[in-house]
């Protein structure tokens, strides 16, 4: 496990950075280079509980360099067990903070996962907001296993790219897996983001700033993909606040 040079609270077996977006930006500029070949998983409540019922998938989250806490509860636990300093760092906000400091620090960019339609506007889209970011590749790889040559193939396409960060938007748990499983392979500091390309393209909104500040956004989510997501939220939801309200006795 990666030595941290920051704080961290222990929820449901992971190693949560406690920190703020301002911390975690200032984290990426100082440690990039050092980070190089290492990943980063942004976790929510859903994949926190799947590491807590998943060994492998736990040792995945805790062998990056830092996860990041997405879902409001998470910071919201931090600051209950004695870190009163840690917010919340989502993904999609983390990638438009990047790219749009990406002017000023020359910091390059690859696109990895999502479908070519995404990845399209996508690259649209950064164009007209973030001119000063360069994108030097994206790639939507097939819904499918990858054969070891294929995937000799990916890492070849990213490493001549060179980017300082590769975006990984293949959904959890997939993205934290693949992240471990190139992790010195990929010669860049790699990031698992989910949604973000959705989000950043057009293909999906964001929850309005009170839902997020009022820890709701999965419930806006929901409401947009109840069919999809209502087992999940159901499940795993619920078993955190169980599991965190043991945790008060």
């Amino acid at each position: 496990m990666p030595e941290k040079q920051f704080p961290t609270c222990r929820i449901m077996g992971v190693d949560v950075a406690v920190t703020d977006m301002s911390a975690a930006l200032e984290l990426l500029r100082g440690n990039l280079e050092q980070w190089r070949g290492g990943y980063i998983c942004v976790a929510n409540v859903h994949t926190t509980v799947t590491a807590y019922q998943d060994e492998s998938y736990r040792a995945v989250q805790n062998g990056s360099v830092m996860v990041l806490p997405d879902g409001g509860p998470l910071s919201k636990y931090s600051r209950a067990h004695g870190f009163p300093q840690a917010q919340r760092v989502t993904g999609p906000d983390l990638m438009r903070e990047v790219l749009a400091k990406s002017a000023e620090t020359g910091w390059t960019h690859y696109f990895y996962g999502s479908t070519p339609e995404t990845l399209e506007k996508l690259g649209k889209v950064l164009a007209e907001r973030y001119p000063g970011a360069k994108v030097v590749g994206m790639y939507s790889p097939p819904f499918r296993a990858l054969t070891p040559q294929e995937d000799e193939e990916d890492v070849a396409r990213i490493n001549a790219a060179a980017p300082d960060f590769v975006w990984v938007g293949l959904g959890a748990p997939k993205q934290e897996r693949w992240m471990a499983a190139h992790a010195g392979r990929v010669h860049a500091l790699m990031l698992g983001v989910g949604a973000a390309f959705d989000y950043e393209a057009g293909n999906i909104q964001r929850a309005p700033g009170w839902m997020q500040r009022h820890n709701l956004e999965w419930l806006y989510r929901l409401l947009q993909d109840p069919a999809r997501l209502f087992g999940r939220y159901f499940s795993t939801n619920l078993r955190f606040l169980l599991w965190a309200a043991k945790q008060k006795k």
